[in-house]
């Protein structure tokens, strides 16, 4: 079947004349005349072959398939919009530092710092992206990157930024209700936290190995597809995370999350690196971002070796 579509003005009328059963005012709203918001919809109803309205006294009311067709245009019309206006805000500030990373890490440690990159530099615009994809450089979706990996990403320059270290986590509250096993394989029988993904982070099972124990079988826990969720949730009492230094720094020095089992070292087999096409990491945004980037992880990444007990 071939669909025929409306011209958007005509989609808008709809939109509006559906939101306030009144042609009269959607008119008032676009600006344009009752009989041309009437005009609109008899164009979409004769392309569709449906009746989108009906009239009941004095008033119009939605058909069965206004009901259905209304939210899906209504949604259109939206992201159209939003799309537009972001297009529109690029073009305005062409000059934007757009850096990519993943989400957990965005939420975690980068965003709480990021003030004080813009008190450093107060005319650089940051725009940050995340997502769990590799962005591709060539097509110029991002300027910068922060990458979580082994590193040697080929034609990329890369920088080492933190290396972390894996532990257990919980709130403090949870504690007073299930009291620290004595040994690490005592929290099998508490509720562990766990990620879904399958990707290339340490797993509970990685740690139980670097602590001794053999686990035949994880027991039955909630999962959840982000780092960051598993977090949140040990903060709310619900069980132990297995979390990774970066995405609990600042909950530990806040006092929201304990670590448990310090003497237990279990070092994380990826790292975050800073990433950009060769040659960009000398332009001057993009230099003065990383320059930050590296002052900030270095500061980090002594918290995280003294929090192992591998520095001074």
């Amino acid at each position: 079947m071939s669909v025929r579509f409306p011209p958007i003005s005509a989609m808008r009328a709809l939109e509006a004349a559906a939101r306030h059963l009144s042609f009269t005012r959607a008119a008032e709203e676009l600006f344009v005349t009752p009989g041309a918001i009437s005009h609109q919809i008899k164009h979409a109803e004769k392309l569709w072959g449906l009746k989108l309205f009906e009239k009941r006294g004095r008033r119009v009311v939605l058909t069965e398939a206004g009901h259905a067709l209304v939210p899906v245009i209504r949604d259109f019309i939206r992201r159209i919009t939003l799309t537009l206006e972001d297009l529109s805000e690029k073009s305005d500030n062409p000059a934007a530092l757009r850096v990519t990373l993943l989400q957990s890490f965005a939420f975690k440690w980068l965003v709480h710092r990021l003030g004080h990159f813009h008190q450093d530099y107060p005319d650089i615009e940051v725009w940050i992206s995340t997502s769990d994809d590799l962005v591709d450089f060539d097509a110029e979706n991002a300027d910068a990157g922060i990458r979580l990996g082994y590193g040697g990403w080929g034609k990329l320059h890369e920088e080492l930024l933190l290396t972390e270290y894996v532990f257990p986590v919980c709130s403090p509250q949870f504690l007073t209700q299930h009291p620290l096993p004595k040994e690490p394989a005592g929290l099998l029988k508490l509720p562990l936290l766990r990620r879904s993904a399958v990707d290339i982070c340490p797993r509970w099972r990685d740690w139980f190995r670097d602590a001794g124990v053999t686990v035949k079988r994880m027991p039955a826990s909630t999962k959840f597809p982000q780092t960051s969720l598993a977090v949140q949730a040990a903060i709310d009492h619900q069980g132990v995370a297995l979390a990774r230094s970066a995405h609990v720094l600042d909950d530990l020095n806040a006092g929201r999350l304990t670590r448990l089992f310090p003497e237990v070292l279990s070092k994380s087999s990826v790292s975050y690196y800073f990433v950009c096409m060769p040659g960009r990491e000398k332009e001057p945004q993009i230099a003065a971002f990383r320059e930050w980037l590296l002052r900030e992880t270095k500061k980090s990444q002594l918290e995280f070796d003294q929090m192992a007990g591998l520095a001074n």
